[in-house]
């Protein structure tokens, strides 16, 4: 029962209750409120689950009933990895644009629940459906290997939101860099032990200790036009324009080139630190002698 003051004027409201209603107003909508860094994160999500459509509905799905049409699954592939591309695109500007302007206090959950759907599933679903339909691959074995790269984007995932790394690197291969090390490992199309391994190899970078520069600057210029370079390369392949299959190919020995030679330097880099590290203390050491 609601018990009426009634010298009260109707429709006055004590200062309290307005503070109260400000400050639920205030409070409620911040934790719901996406940003526009939010959004672009979303778009992430969305590009990742459009690549597992693309892939199952123009790769595996054709396979399945036995349709000889290639152009349908060479379309179909590259759709899904340019997707693939799209949500790497996503997922540096939101960064950026977080960084500009602000995000929301899901800002970080979204990222890293997006990033496992675009760059740990849908990479992850595409090792595996090219086990089911590669001439010399196996099946199972290629279940494991997607097992494997979904498993190290989680675990590099859950490392990502619990160790502090200082500023500027991240620890392991990104996330994004690795689905697509993986991607272009299999559009390669070497023999099937060359492809597990490498894949393999890809994963545990991700879960490795090697340290990798964030994409900042002049280095975030460099990704971004490496991805339009990728799709454009996609695009002539899957159109089959002259030269594609050659330019394709190219491509994705480059950012396999690129996946095993950062490594090789971040840790040629450590060892140069750690060597003048060691020789500074000598010197201060022998300094400090009589």
């Amino acid at each position: 029962m609601t018990v009426i003051d009634p010298e009260r004027p109707a429709g006055w409201v004590s200062d309290g209750e307005v503070q109260t209603s400000a400050e639920d107003q205030e409070e409620m909508p911040l934790s719901l409120r996406l940003s526009i860094a939010d959004t672009l994160t979303l778009g992430n999500a969305t590009c990742g689950f459009m690549a597992v459509y693309f892939t199952t509905t123009g790769i595996l799905i054709p396979h399945l009933v036995g349709s000889e049409e290639t152009g349908m699954a060479r379309h179909s592939a590259a759709t899904a990895v340019i997707l693939m591309l799209c949500a790497a695109v996503f997922d540096l500007f939101d960064g950026l644009v977080a960084r500009k302007l602000r995000s929301s206090p899901m800002g970080a959950e979204l990222d890293n629940l997006s990033d496992l759907i675009s760059f740990g599933l849908a990479p992850a679903y595409f090792v595996l459906v090219y086990g089911m339909v590669a001439d010399d691959a196996h099946q199972r074995v290629s279940a494991v290997a997607a097992i494997v790269v979904l498993l190290a984007v989680v675990l590099r995932l859950a490392r990502f939101s619990c160790v502090t790394m200082k500023d500027g690197m991240f620890q392991g291969m990104p996330s994004p860099f690795g689905a697509l090390t993986v991607v272009s490992i299999v559009l390669l199309e070497l023999p099937f032990i060359p492809t597990l391994l490498a894949i393999i190899g890809t994963a545990w970078l991700m879960v490795s200790r090697v340290e990798y520069p964030k994409p900042r600057g002049i280095l975030a210029v460099a990704m971004l036009s490496w991805i339009v370079g990728a799709m454009g390369l996609l695009a002539a392949w899957a159109f089959e324009a002259p030269g594609g299959q050659l330019l394709l190919q190219t491509g994705c020995a480059l950012q396999v080139v690129l996946g095993a030679v950062i490594p090789l330097f971040a840790t040629a880099r450590r060892v140069n630190t750690f060597r003048d590290n060691r020789r500074e203390s000598r010197e201060a050491r022998t300094a400090q002698l009589p």
